[in-house]
């Protein structure tokens, strides 16, 4: 993380990666972002999951090993393994608190399950502790938006390792957000509530907390708007004044106005997902979409 993050703000173009956000505040503010009546994803999605969840689970079919990106807290999840019922469950997520409060609540509503949860950065290569777990196929499931935080190139990378992990005949389950409106694309990302513009900050008393930094969260404001050129909104923490910060005794200067780029959320078409699906080794099988066009749940299987 330190070695990460002062790569990032040593650039001309100051950066972090997002998977940063997520320490336990703020994987709890990102559930609440969920909730905000502006925040369309999550409640599209959930009714994706609703409608359809017995469908994708017959596309995975039985007895299949259920792995998990970024499984947060699960509620689409649980849709899924009640239409599945996998022979078991891998969930893979960067935060180690929510990992280990999630994995214990699954526990308990499936006592029969076997789980087996791993700690880990997804979006690199993975090998997971299987211990000879065998099963009719692995299928990874990745709820939410997330594969928009990667640009198409990183995300082009991420569904090529994805593809290694679930192997000749795997499948993958992703949710991806559809380029809509500008209008609700920047009220999404910039609530009423400011719960995305506390979120955002809350990068900065995290690094403070972890790195021996000292960044001064009021002096820095969230950013979020939709580029239509790029397919992508981008999060900024803007800085309000001139200012130097200090992250283990290496200084970094910002001048008034000065961005540190945090997030894009990439949005597509359903084809350009397809397409990039396939340069990448799957071949889509199904989509599902809302009657607004918002969102879209996608079937790829790696050919055997």
């Amino acid at each position: 993380m330190r070695a990460e993050i002062i790569d990032g703000l040593s650039r001309p173009n100051k950066a972090i990666a997002p998977k940063y956000f997520y320490d336990d505040r703020g994987s709890r503010l990102f559930e609440e972002i969920c909730d905000q009546p502006e925040y369309y994803p999550t409640r599209t999605e959930l009714e994706l999951m609703r409608r359809h969840g017995g469908e994708m689970a017959r596309a995975l079919g039985e007895n299949c090993l259920l792995i998990e990106y970024g499984s947060g807290s699960g509620r689409k999840t649980r849709l899924l393994i009640d239409a599945l019922q996998p022979a078991a469950y891998v969930p893979i997520d960067i935060s180690g608190e929510q990992l280990e409060a999630s994995a214990a609540q699954f526990a308990a509503a499936y006592p029969a399950l076997e789980i087996i949860a791993v700690c880990a950065d997804y979006s690199r290569p993975l090998e997971l502790p299987l211990n000879g777990l065998r099963t009719a196929r692995r299928a990874i499931y990745f709820p939410g938006s997330t594969i928009g935080n990667l640009s198409v190139a990183e995300a082009g990378k991420f569904l090529r390792n994805a593809a290694r992990l679930a192997g000749p005949g795997g499948a993958m389950l992703v949710g991806v957000d559809l380029k809509k409106d500008e209008s609700l694309l920047n009220a999404a990302y910039n609530d009423s509530r400011g719960v995305t513009a506390a979120f955002n900050l809350n990068l900065l008393t995290r690094i403070n907390r972890e790195l021996e930094a000292d960044f001064d969260p009021d002096a820095f404001r969230h950013r979020a708007r939709y580029d239509a050129g790029a397919g992508r909104v981008e999060m900024h923490l803007v800085s309000l004044k001139a200012q130097r910060v200090t992250i283990g005794g290496q200084s970094f200067e910002f001048s008034d106005g000065e961005t540190i780029h945090t997030e894009n959320s990439c949005k597509y078409t359903v084809d350009e997902f397809q397409q990039l699906a396939r340069s990448a080794g799957f071949e889509p099988r199904q989509v599902w979409t809302d009657a607004n066009g918002w969102f879209s749940v996608h079937y790829l299987v790696v050919p055997a």
